[in-house]
């Protein structure tokens, strides 16, 4: 999913660039499918339908989405460098997150 404050004209450009062979991405969020409130938009997780205990969001900004904070993973802004990496390094702390949490990993002696 990709979840933006954007425009759908504009969302749909990003993807352009993320995306060109329409392989990776299979849903995009845009403006309209935000919450509004006092001119701002705000991003609410639970319109993806799934468990937000599953979900984590990627963001320059908390304020997208602040009612599921702690479902917020911090990146800097994206401002379209071809050789920007962030996403990349990234990928071991998905793939630990993508693994399920044994008995007893958080010291409490059960599932979290």
């Amino acid at each position: 999913f990709i979840f933006t404050t954007a425009k759908q004209d504009y969302a749909k450009k990003v993807l352009d660039v993320l995306d060109p062979k329409k392989k990776l991405i299979r849903h995009c969020l845009s403006q309209r499918d935000c919450l509004c409130a006092r001119g701002c938009y705000w991003k609410d997780l639970t319109r993806l339908g799934r468990d937000l205990a599953k979900t984590v969001a990627l963001d320059h900004t908390i304020q997208g989405f602040p009612a599921q904070a702690a479902n917020w993973i911090p990146v800097p802004r994206w401002w379209g460098d071809p050789q920007d990496e962030e996403l990349l390094r990234l990928i071991p702390l998905l793939g630990q997150l993508g693994r399920p949490v044994r008995a007893g990993a958080l010291g409490r002696g059960r599932e979290p």
